[in-house]
């Protein structure tokens, strides 16, 4: 006798309900927002007080003397220009160069194909270890840069060692690790423009100045803001190219927020106003990444509303 067996399906012991389906789906978004909020919090709560590790028997909540205090404050304001300085020139001109390589490299062919994955070579390269590369090629006695720059006429070239060319020197570092990063973003914006409006102004003869100004630039405006609003917090957050480069100096023509935090923490110990540090350039973060959005969705909504 022959017996036939049938599969039974095996009925699944866990069963979610359609109502909390919506909230265990979120559960690891819910995590990881509290693990960002607790430190948040925290640092809000050092901000607010006297707080330094050499005398924690002196800890008390000031109740916002310590931004009181940046008011006044030489170094703070010293801070602010700097990190506004470094961000307006890191992001300008590697938005510049960033757009011209794309623009070079827009047309698909295996030659820009191999030549753009070259060009990110740099950004693969972790920031510190970029920073002692480049350490090494400005090295006074040593560096390949320095004795380029004595053949040019350019003698006792200091680099990131003197007040007058640190910024330059940073900057520099900043341009060649990040560019690729703009250019990548910005060169898949241009191939994934649509063609039929560079085909007509091709037949109709427009001038290629006219075409971009008119035609490329506006088109490519929400990859643009996209690249710029990231390299800004990055730029505005900076630490470890200037860091590792000079440790905020000489002096304090480098010092940052990030760094001047950093060294507040770690030399003076002074927790408070470290925290405090951090606050403020998270609320400048937020000011900036907040009108970066707006505009973003505002083009956006024009870009439908013209389709």
């Amino acid at each position: 006798m022959s017996t036939q067996t049938t599969d039974v399906p095996r009925k699944s012991r866990f069963k979610i309900s359609k109502r909390a389906l919506p909230y265990v789906l979120s559960l690891p978004a819910l995590l990881v927002c509290i693990g960002i909020l607790i430190p948040f919090f925290t640092a809000v709560a050092y901000s607010l007080q006297r707080y330094r590790l050499s005398q924690p028997w002196a800890r008390e909540y000031n109740w916002g003397a310590n931004y009181l205090n940046f008011m006044t404050d030489p170094s703070f304001w010293n801070t602010l220009k700097v990190s506004m300085t470094y961000a307006f020139l890191t992001v300008g001109i590697e938005l510049v160069l960033g757009l011209g390589i794309a623009l070079l490299l827009q047309q698909r062919s295996r030659l820009n194909n191999f030549v753009s994955i070259m060009l990110l070579m740099p950004l693969m390269t972790a920031p510190a270890l970029a920073s002692l590369m480049w350490k090494l090629m400005t090295n006074p006695g040593f560096g390949i840069l320095s004795y380029w720059a004595t053949l040019l006429g350019i003698e006792d070239m200091k680099w990131a060692s003197d007040p007058s060319t640190a910024m330059l020197t940073v900057v520099i570092v900043d341009v060649w690790v990040y560019t690729p990063f703009i250019m990548i973003l910005l060169l898949a914006g241009l191939r994934s423009l649509p063609r039929q409006p560079f085909e007509a102004a091709e037949l109709d003869r427009v001038p290629r100045l006219f075409v971009l100004w008119r035609i490329t630039l506006p088109m490519l405006m929400p990859f643009l803001l996209t690249a710029v609003l990231f390299r800004v917090i990055e730029s505005i957050q900076q630490f470890d190219i200037i860091y590792a480069m000079t440790q905020g100096g000489p002096g304090n023509t480098l010092t940052v927020f990030q760094v001047e935090a950093y060294l507040n923490f770690f030399q003076s110990t002074n927790i408070g106003r470290s925290a405090a540090l951090l606050m403020i350039l998270w609320v400048i973060t937020y000011i900036l990444s907040t009108i970066f959005i707006k505009n973003w969705l505002r083009l956006r909504e024009r870009a439908r509303g013209d389709a």
